[in-house]
This record gives structure tokens, sequence and C-alpha cells, in this order.
């Protein structure tokens, strides 16, 4: 028997995922378990998870890889330092401190953990990891594809053709056509502008696609002015305006803020409709507006970018299928407009498309490519974490003196929609956690899409985080493109995962699903998939006609997604979520 661990770790959203004769067992990001959002420590808690899962030890591991290769990103780093020098004084001495210590010797500190030979241990490339993450969870034999992040190695965006073995004469094979290197990076230009509107680099993204839809692109002008677009549809920074190639702690110098101003105050208040103001707010007003419109101008950009490479790379392999992956492909605006506008039929992107599915992305590249094995299986759905037993959970509430009532699943089911449907707001927390960044049903806040004030109620009263943020609807695979503009609902893989943003047809019916510009990040819901999940939705589509709930991850602002009975009753006890269901049990406030 083969069993493949595929690790990431020391950057961020470090992860572990175990590959059992090329088929996933399990994967988790070690921020589950250790309560640090987006942590980048060795995964030692996922690992535990993932053998206890299957119920082996180390030594029954064939192999382990890593999902990049430490050496050749080392020397990318001294390289830069050096071309860079005095500036990246700062730069390396924060790499002495960080490589010397921990990144370069991952093989010894994966061996003596795991307490196994250095010779089952193997390195894959960054993208390369990105790339079979993509492909080999595909449901294609032959596939184009395309990664963007902010940096592996050298690479940041790459072009390739990927190919199973079904035609015997064949191997697997995934092959690089292209590559951008660092400096250059639509990752890390988009993260820049993260940076400069007051959010978090690799956590903020998310905000910036929120508050672009708040805003007109109108100054792409000026974003061209730092990225030049080849007539190959490659593309290249502009470095005058960047400080994030020396320096750790800015990503912008002083001529970036020449060109857009003063960069926005981290947490402020951010508003675009006009207040009962005097001129104090007015004058933030504005300033509002202009982040606002830098926001969806900095989206433009990158959707455009990425709607030019995809139709080069088409271009180039004239193949209709199309993998993308990489943080990049977390951006489910731009998504859709690749599989709208670029001349692909058919796109994959799997639910953890960052860092985090790079563990599982060398797994399935050691298993597929060097090892020549046979393509076992398509990741059609994303519940792949820990599970608690409804005895694990009764034992949770029976040693903390909590009060709950115990219901049988049909009851259950209504009784939790009826709630939803007199605007209660619900934990959700059964089955096995997701893999990836969204909740999709498994540890889910759930509440009524009819609810104008639903979204307020939802920000700032359960969710502490800013009030302009959008909720995804969960819609019944049946009834998806009765409410949402979606053209093929035969290319829904990636709408199982929330990963594209569509038009809403009937916004006035679902206002807490719908965001300003009329549009909602999709998770489509088919009952093969999820039973539970989907009879809930369709508990409440017979009481109110409406085949949808507003669906967010089970956290508090700054928090990883909840993973035990312990972290879900805390995070309800902490909120102003009303009702907390896990497994069959009820606890009420």
């Amino acid at each position: 028997m083969t069993y493949i661990l595929g690790l990431s770790c020391y950057y961020h959203d470090s992860a572990a995922a175990l590959l059992k004769e090329g088929a996933l067992v399990a994967a988790a990001q070690e921020e589950r378990f250790s309560r640090i959002k987006h942590d980048c420590s060795f995964p030692e808690k996922s690992i535990r998870f993932c053998l206890n899962y299957a119920g082996i030890t180390e030594r029954e591991l064939s192999y382990v890889i890593f999902h990049e290769k430490p050496f050749l990103k080392f020397e990318r780093l001294i390289k830069t330092i050096l071309s860079t020098y005095p500036k990246s004084a700062n730069l390396f001495c924060d790499a002495a401190t960080t490589w010397l210590k921990d990144k370069l010797w991952i093989k010894a500190k994966i061996a003596d953990f795991l307490e196994i030979s250095e010779d089952k241990i193997l390195f894959s490339k960054h993208h390369l990891s990105h790339a079979a993450s993509a492909f080999f969870c595909s449901p294609f034999e032959k596939a184009a594809i395309l990664t963007a992040d902010g940096v592996g190695e050298w690479a940041t965006t790459t072009l390739g053709l990927a190919q199973t073995n079904s035609n015997s004469r064949n191997k697997n094979e995934i092959k690089i056509l292209k590559q951008v290197n660092f400096p250059h990076s639509l990752g890390l230009l988009y993260s820049v502008f993260t940076a400069f509107l007051g959010f978090k680099v690799n956590e903020g993204e998310y905000k910036v696609m929120g508050m672009g839809a708040f805003g007109k692109p109108k100054y792409t002008d000026k974003i061209y002015k730092l990225i030049e677009i080849s007539k190959d549809n490659s593309f290249k920074l502009n470095m005058r305006y960047f400080s994030y190639h020396y320096s750790t702690r800015h990503s912008f110098n002083n001529n970036f803020i020449k060109l857009f101003g003063q960069p926005r105050i981290e947490d402020s208040d951010f508003y675009t409709v006009k207040p009962k103001s005097d001129c104090t707010n007015s004058q933030e007003l504005e300033k509002n507006i202009y982040y606002a419109d830098i926001a969806a101008s900095i989206q433009k950009v990158t959707e455009d970018a990425l709607i030019k490479i995809a139709s080069y790379l088409y271009s180039e392999t004239k193949i209709k299928n199309l993998c993308l992956s990489g943080g990049v492909a977390l951006n489910c605006v731009a998504n859709y407009k690749i599989l709208k506008e670029a001349p692909f039929e058919n796109i994959y992107i799997q639910p953890s498309a960052g860092d985090s599915g790079a563990a599982l992305g060398a797994a399935l590249y050691l298993w597929h490519c060097p090892l020549n094995n046979e393509k076992k299986y398509t990741l059609g759905d994303a519940y792949w974490g820990k599970e608690y037993s409804n005895r694990e959970i009764t034992d949770f509430l029976t040693e903390n003196n909590i009060s709950y009532k115990n219901f049988d699943t049909d009851t259950l089911l209504d009784y939790t929609a009826e709630n939803i449907k007199n605007k209660k707001v619900i934990g959700w927390f059964q089955g096995r956690f997701e893999w990836g960044p969204r909740a999709l049903g498994n540890r889910s806040i759930l509440a009524d899409p009819r609810d104008p004030q639903m979204k307020d109620t939802l920000n700032l009263k359960i969710k502490f985080r800013e009030p302009f943020r959008p909720f995804a609807p969960s819609v019944l695979a049946e009834y998806a493109e009765e409410f949402f503009s979606i053209d093929d609902i035969n290319s829904k893989l990636p709408f199982k995962f929330m990963l594209y943003t569509v038009k809403v047809k009937k916004p006035d019916l679902i206002p807490a699903a719908t965001h300003i510009d009329k549009t909602a990040r999709v998770q489509i819901v088919d009952r093969e998939d999820n039973v539970l999940y989907y009879n809930l939705i369709e508990s409440f589509r017979k009481k109110t006609g409406i085949p949808l709930l507003v669906n967010t991850s089970f956290n508090l602002k700054g928090e990883p997604i909840v993973d035990s009975p312990k972290d879900a009753y805390r995070t309800f006890k902490n909120s102003g979520i009303d009702i907390l269901v896990m497994g069959n049990q009820v606890i009420e406030k």
C-alpha cells in the first residue's frame, strides 16, 4: 500500500494532505488545530490528524514530499538581497534569522518529527505543486494550466500543459511552457494594493474584492504605469514604485504614494453613502469613494491581465480545458470572467487553491509523474478535515455542564429551517471540516437571505468585521439558474467550492445574499455531496419558497474557522449567534 504525505509550511497557510494509492484520504490546514490564523509553522497537528484518520503510523508512509525547493528559494532571496543592497539590509537580518533557524533544514525537521529515513523525503517545485493540485484533482485527461500567486522559488506565474496516461503510450505529464519570475508578480501587485487599502497581506485580498464593488475602475491608467503587458501577454512590473523586493516591512515606496496618495488607515470606517454629516465626514466620504475606486481599478487590471494570459495560453495549446491554481485563483470575480471571456470551455479550480493546496499538489505530482501511476479520482467536494461524532459532542457538552436538546435528523432539519425562517442566526457544525478557506456547509453560520437587515446583523453582531463585507448564498443545484446568471450549470465544480462570482437575477428576494453590485459568490449544493446540508436548504425552501441560505464561515474576525465542539461553543458564546447546532445536539441562548 502506497501512502504519500504532502506538506507545505514556513510562509503562510501550512497544511498536510495524505494520499492512499493516489486518492485523497485527509487534508487540513494547521490553523484549524493551532487556532492561529494563517499559521505558517511546521504542520505537526495536521500531520497527526492525517495519519490518525488513515489509521497508520509514520513508518507506513512510503514518501513525504515538500511543496517547494527551499534551497532554490533561498538562492532567489540571497540574489535579491545582493542586487538591492544596502536597501535590503533589514531583509538580510530577517532572512538570516528565519532561514538559518528553520527553512533550510526542512528535510531534517521532517525526518526527526516522523522518525523516518531522509531517503523517503522528496521535494517538488512550488508552481509545479500548484499545477498538480489543480490538474490531478480535475475531471480532465488533458488541460492547459495557469498558476499565479505572489512567488514560489522564482516563478510567480506559469503557463503549462498537462495530460494523464489514459493512453498507455503516454506518461502523466505536466509541462511548463512559460513562466514569469520574481519580482514581477500579479499576486504581489494585488497584495501591494491590499496593503495600501489598509488590509493585511495574504488575508485582506478578499476585502479588496468586496470593497471594489463599491467603486468604479477610474484609475486603471495609473495602475498601468506599474505594469506593462507585452504582445505575448507576459507582463513586467515597474519596480520604481515597489519595495517588497528589498523590505519585509513595506511593500510600496514614496513613488507609489506620490502616484496614489496616502494609504488608507487600517481599521478605519468605510462608507460610500453620504452620512448626515459635517465637513469632516464629507472629507472622509470622498476618501472612501477614492479607495473604493482604487480597489475597483486593481481588480479590473488583474482581471484583464488574467484574461489576456489565459487567452494566450489557449492560442498556444488549443485545449478547451483550463486548470487554475495559486493564490490568485481564489479571486472568484476574476475566475468567472476568465470562464466567460477567455476561449476555454471548462475550468477547474480545487477548493484550496493557495499555498495550503500545494501540499496536496506535491503529493499528487509524485504519485502521477515520477511514479507514473493511474489517475484515481476527481476532487468533487471539500470535506476532508476532522469530524466529531455525536458521542464526542455530547461528552463535551456534558463535561462542561452545557444544556442541550437532542433531536432526530428530520426534527433537527425542520427545527433549524423554521428558526432560520424566523430570523435566527445558526451556528452549523457537522461532519468533516472543509479543505480550503471557504465554509461550505459543515462549519458554517447560516441565516435568512430574505432579510435586508441580516447582512448588517452578521457583520456587526456575529462576525465583528467590516460592514461592507458581502455574504455568500448556498443554493440547491436545481434552482441555481433561476436565481443566478449561470450560463452553463455543467461547469459547476468551481461553483461547488464558492470560486465564482456571478450576477443575481432576483436581488430583491435575497438582499442579504446580494452584494452592492448585484452579484454573489455562489455555492451550488448537490444532494450527493452533502445530503444533510442539502436537506436543510430544501426544508427552508419548502417553508419560504427560497431554495438558498446565507452561508458564512463559522469564525469571528481574525480567527480560523472552527474545528472542534470547543471552538464552536466558544464562538457561539462570544457572538450574537442565536442557536448552535452540533451534530444532532442543539444549544440555545
